[in-house]
């Protein structure tokens, strides 16, 4: 039986409306049981974090956190969505990557994604590392173009790849106006990955010849994955595809387009990272900055976005690698709920090499799974509303949009990446990044935490060789200093039959040391040395012969505070006599006899790791 509640009856109603006061006062409680004596705004800031670009998170938001009116879908500023209803007809479109130089093995792969889910396709084409113009033909055998949209990455061979790919449009018979998709050129970004100079001209010839015979295809991809793959922050990416933009639009102007032709022209590309919020106001930020420009531009109606969302490489991971479907799971889900026209789910082993059938269904499932059976795609801009999103948001569009006055202070994008601004700028970023990775502060899931030292290596086929990018911007990973020192125990595991050992020295009763013991264990493995806990504790008569049965000489202490008071110097101390080399103990640095070094929540994990491995003489 169902209740109905009465007329005018409110199920809150015998229950007070709280105060945001109120709140903090409860909040202050709380801080000073942790030994923090602050009181008001202070105790709501002592539980804010500060992420990239100095932004903000505050543990609750109101409707105090005003943020500008994010308008309705399909209309400036396009916050909420560049067509009224949203994802809300049809969902996003799924479009699956391929990178191959077998024009047959990649037909086969893109009729089996076709025929499973994918709605649109990106191809390499060209140079080494993608299929060759010659056999694009053959790799399209069978593919309908008329309902599957290509989307070229075509680099220095644009013209041969449009002119071809233009070609079989007109040799099956497919309308003019029935062609969709982009040439994917993108000369800035070129210019990003190699270091070279970019020239626009080919690229501004097939936007005009677009715009004049192919409405529906755009010939110029803003691509802002080589400043997020540089270990640039949101509003880096965001504030160098503004730049990249402008750029474009000024070219294309200039060639005799109008504005409102030249915005057409143009496909948004970004990255997705496992942080759904930040991916959620990311794209939306990137269409409200976009719809700024075409207003100054004088065509309001025009700054309708289109986004294309990558599930971002740098989040992806060599060492259990099956933890990079959840990861893209989230990103998928954020650039869905973000408003992406399209999203490409990267394959779990894509930082492996090539992926086989199995990872790119599983890929092509991740969208299929969130729209037909999570329904994401059945509310328009389902965050919109939400006070932290449009905070966020609004944040976001405000560090972007400073940026992108920097760059363009320096002549343009073109003019930032030639004075190494834009380099810069991000390196310094992911140098900051790369501390919090150390200590653990951003972890890892598989690699810096919980790692898993006896999971089968997935091997993969090398990427082409072009693929892979040098002289412009750098490619980082998350993982690469972790995977440095992974790469390190695997060699030694090679050369002598074992891995190098640590051997965790619990002192008194499980209670007391397991805690401990399992941070120390976890830290160690995470830079691929295998740990030792056994016996299950030591004490200062024991302490040598579980030394020798671990077969190593490198001891990590392992207790409580007060144990450690009454017992660590004792038996670091009987270690040493018996040929301990080097004593830890973990938690925080104290006056014990022998001990060496510490290891501690927030302590730099990579360089205590490497020294380790150095002392062990792993090489």
């Amino acid at each position: 039986m169902t209740v109905q509640p009465a007329d005018g009856f409110s199920l809150a109603a015998e229950f007070p409306d709280p105060s945001h006061e109120q709140w903090q006062s409860l909040v202050e409680g709380v801080l000073r049981k942790s030994g923090k004596d602050v009181s008001g705004s202070a105790a709501e800031e002592a539980l804010s974090t500060t992420v990239e670009d100095g932004l903000i998170t505050r543990p609750l938001y109101t409707s105090r956190d005003d943020a500008p009116d994010a308008g309705l879908p399909g209309f400036a500023p396009f916050t909420r969505g560049s067509t009224p209803q949203g994802n809300a007809a049809s969902g996003w479109g799924v479009r699956q990557r391929h990178t191959s130089t077998d024009p047959v093995r990649l037909n086969e792969a893109l009729l089996g994604d076709l025929e499973n889910g994918a709605t649109s396709l990106w191809l390499t084409v060209g140079g080494s590392g993608g299929v060759p113009v010659t056999g694009l033909a053959r790799a399209l055998e069978g593919v309908h173009l008329d309902l599957a949209p290509l989307v070229l990455d075509a680099g220095d061979d644009l013209d041969a790849a449009a002119t071809e790919l233009l070609r079989l449009h007109e040799e099956r018979g497919v309308p003019a106006d029935a062609v969709r998709g982009g040439l994917g050129g993108d000369p800035l970004g070129q210019a990003a990955r190699s270091g070279g100079e970019a020239d626009l001209t080919s690229a501004v010839r097939w936007a005009k010849h677009c715009a004049a015979a192919f409405p529906g295809l755009r010939a110029l991809t803003v691509d802002a994955l080589p400043y997020h793959e540089a270990g640039g922050s949101a509003a880096q990416e965001l504030g160098s595809s503004l730049a990249t933009g402008v750029a474009y639009l000024r070219a294309l102007t200039e060639a005799g387009l109008g504005v409102e032709d030249a915005c057409a022209q143009l496909e948004f590309r970004y990255a997705a990272t496992a942080d759904q919020f930040l991916t959620i106001a990311k794209l939306r930020a990137a269409r409200r900055l976009w719809a700024r420009v075409a207003e100054v531009c004088g065509a309001p109606e025009a700054g309708a976005q289109r986004q294309h969302a990558v599930t971002s490489p740098v989040m992806m991971t060599r060492r259990d690698p099956w933890v990079n479907m959840l990861r893209t799971t989230l990103a998928c889900l954020g650039a869905g709920v973000g408003g992406a026209d399209a999203v490409t789910v990267l394959p779990f082993d894509h930082a492996l090499g090539l992926p086989d059938a199995f990872a790119r269904r599983i890929a092509r499932n991740t969208s299929t799974i969130l729209l037909e059976e999570s329904h994401l795609a059945r509310v328009i801009d389902p965050a919109g509303g939400s006070w932290y999103v449009e905070r966020l948001t609004d944040e976001l569009a405000e560090a972007a949009w400073a940026f992108f006055r920097e760059i363009e202070r320096d002549g343009g994008q073109a003019a930032a990446l030639a004075s190494g601004l834009v380099a810069e700028r991000i390196a310094a970023t992911w140098a900051a990044r790369s501390k919090d990775l150390a200590r653990r502060k951003e972890p890892i899931t598989g690699v810096s935490e919980f790692p898993h030292l006896a999971e089968r290596t997935v091997e993969r086929e090398p990427v082409p060789s072009a693929v892979t990018r040098g002289g412009g911007l750098p490619v980082v990973r998350r993982d690469e200093a972790f995977e440095a020192l992974r790469a390190r125990s695997d060699a030694h595991l090679a050369a002598t039959g074992a891995r190098p050992r640590v051997f965790l020295a619990a002192l008194g009763p499980a209670a007391a040391h397991t805690a401990r013991a399992s941070f120390a264990a976890n830290l160690f493995q995470a830079g691929g040395i295998e740990t030792v806990h056994d016996p299950v504790q030591v004490d200062a008569s024991s302490a040598a012969a579980a030394l020798r049965a671990a077969g190593t000489d490198v001891v990590c202490l392992c207790s409580s505070d007060a144990l450690y008071a009454e017992h660590a110097g004792e038996v670091a101390e009987a270690l040493a006599a018996a040929g301990a080399r080097r004593v830890y103990l973990a938690g925080r640095p104290g006056a014990y006899a022998g001990v060496d070094a510490y290891v501690f929540a927030g302590c730099d994990v990579v360089s205590v790791l490497s020294s380790v491995l150095d002392r062990m003489g792993v090489a």
